[in-house]
């Protein structure tokens, strides 16, 4: 700090530093569950119905979106009380122990039902953790940076989900082919949750050397710090109003944007396409961490242009390029499949169609047990209703097939389940397509701590924006990949479940145009020089 107890350009790259790789690691904690949902939806919730499994793990996986605002009220109020660095040095920690239980418990199969309820009560207490340290760790850089570098300095920041994303699919490659494919299913996928302890212990250290929010210590110094910042922050019918615009204007949005180009990207290719889950793993890692420092050139870019029309071009681009980036991405990762579909279609009619991807001891019906058995092969469908009384039919390229000879008969048409590796010539096509997916929640995630930041008072800020930003990405995000793939199980088509995501980001765009204020070069206190 310099005499008049403003940071330094050391302390600030001291600040940036150890708050993004903090931030970081957080993530990879988070994020190491849903990179390993198909697994877990084997180990920890087998059944009669394999869609079933990965849909209840996609569920728990959104079990820790869900704490999220119960972790944002309890850690924001902390963080408003009595300070930024000690808020998030205790999230941390939380969140480091919690995903190291996740490693220790037992599967369904060695703990019976009370493995799927631990790790459900551990996904939990992880959101919790997360629920206070994205809005901790975003205003404490925010609260350094200088005013017209705002944007540019909590872009680094933003790195951090990307990043920790990357190295939870790093890790988990590296296990795996370094353990064996039957020690990683019989225990090598815990080694990714135990070296959790490794980066807690690196992320307190790195936290530990940093001071008090030069904001909040000028507030506690003047005894202006809110007795009850919650409260305060939802005192008003405005405040009020300004809180639902950040959850739908700007969480919903911006956490819709990101994850389809991780978490939902990584879903597609792996469960929708059969893409091989090593090249699949490996292609995403490239592309994440070459893009990942594009969020602080969104946020730089967002200190001059403002931070609204930064954002909105990503909603918008994810609305023009959802849809045929992931068609162009399906053709080109795996051929044979999309060639299937468009000259083997595969249509099924029958009096009461109905399916339920939870069932656990069956179909219901005898048309329901014909779109199981597709559904378990990853196979597309169409429905179409019969009259009253009419028994279950199937046709594979306009001919009959009989449910005896079904899988002859798809196999013949071109449809496999088996994990495909794309011909070296369509790589680049992948790549390209992944990247266009992914742009948008750069566009919208590298100016979104600044943005969020200066909405908010400084002695509610904490309470604030972490209240409505986790409100928005627990409930509304967190559940996509879930929603998307039950969509998807419950109708045949893949791409059916990208209209929620779609429906999402429209919403956004709408509320931040007309509900949320620019905000670039605004003072976070009043004496903040220029």
């Amino acid at each position: 700090m310099d005499s008049k107890g403003q940071p330094s350009a050391a302390d600030i790259r001291t600040v940036i530093a150890a708050s993004a790789a903090g931030t970081a690691f957080e993530w990879y904690d988070f994020y190491i569950y849903g990179t390993l949902a198909p697994l877990f939806g084997k180990l920890f919730f087998p059944g009669s119905s394999p869609a079933a499994g990965f849909l209840l793990a996609l569920a728990t996986f959104g079990v820790g979106f869900a704490a999220r605002p119960f972790g944002a009220a309890i850690f924001g109020t902390f963080g408003d009380r009595f300070g930024r660095k000690v808020t998030f040095l205790v999230t941390i920690t939380l969140m480091g122990l919690a995903t190291t239980a996740i490693g220790l418990i037992g599967t369904y199969a060695q703990w019976g039902i009370a493995a799927p309820i631990l790790l459900v009560l551990l996904r939990a207490l992880q959101g919790l953790a997360v629920g206070g340290e994205y809005g901790g760790a975003v205003i404490y850089v925010a609260e350094h940076a200088p005013l017209r570098k705002r944007g540019f300095y909590t872009g680094w920041i933003q790195i951090g989900a990307s990043a920790g994303f990357s190295l939870s699919l790093l890790v988990v490659l590296a296990t795996e082919t370094l353990v064996g494919e039957e020690a990683w299913l019989a225990w090598g996928w815990r080694l990714p949750f135990i070296s959790s302890l490794v980066l807690l212990a690196v992320s307190v250290w790195m936290r530990l050397k940093l001071s008090e929010s030069p904001v909040f210590a000028a507030m506690q110094k003047a005894g202006e710090l809110a007795r009850t910042p919650l409260r305060e922050a939802y005192a008003t019918p405005k405040q009020l109003r300004r809180l639902l615009a950040v959850t739908f204007g700007g969480a919903v949005g911006q956490a819709i944007c990101g994850y389809v180009g991780m978490i939902q990207l990584l879903n597609f290719m792996q469960v929708s396409v059969h893409m091989d889950p090593v090249l699949t793993r490996t292609l995403l890692i490239g592309v994440l961490a070459v893009m990942a420092f594009t969020n602080v050139l969104a946020g730089w870019l967002s200190d001059f242009v403002g931070r609204k029309p930064v954002v909105l071009a990503g909603y918008v681009m994810m609305m023009v390029v959802l849809f045929p980036g992931f068609h162009i991405l399906g053709d080109a990762a795996n051929p044979a499949l999309a060639l299937a579909a468009k000259e083997h279609p595969v249509v099924v009619s029958g009096a009461d169609c109905t399916f339920n991807p939870f069932a656990q001891h069956g179909q219901a019906t005898a048309c329901g047990k014909v779109l199981d058995t597709l559904t378990r092969a990853g196979v597309p469908y169409t429905k179409v209703d019969a009259p009253a009384g009419s028994p279950p039919a199937i046709t594979i390229g306009g001919r009959p097939a009989a449910m005896d000879s079904l899988d002859a008969a798809l196999a013949a048409a071109g449809y496999t389940t088996k994990p495909v590796t794309p011909p070296a010539g369509n790589l680049i096509v992948i790549v390209i397509a992944m990247v266009v997916i992914g742009l948008p929640g750069i566009l919208t995630y590298g100016p979104m701590g600044a943005w969020l930041t200066e909405q908010f008072p400084a002695r509610t800020r904490y309470s604030s924006l972490a209240t409505s930003y986790n409100f928005g990405v627990g409930i509304f995000a967190g559940f996509m990949p879930f929603i998307v793939q039950a969509i998807v199980a419950s109708t045949g088509n893949v791409m059916a479940g990208f209209w929620y995501p779609f429906a999402m980001v429209a919403i956004a765009a709408v509320v931040a145009t007309f509900g949320l204020p620019e905000t670039a070069g605004k003072r976070l206190v009043e004496n903040e020089k220029p």
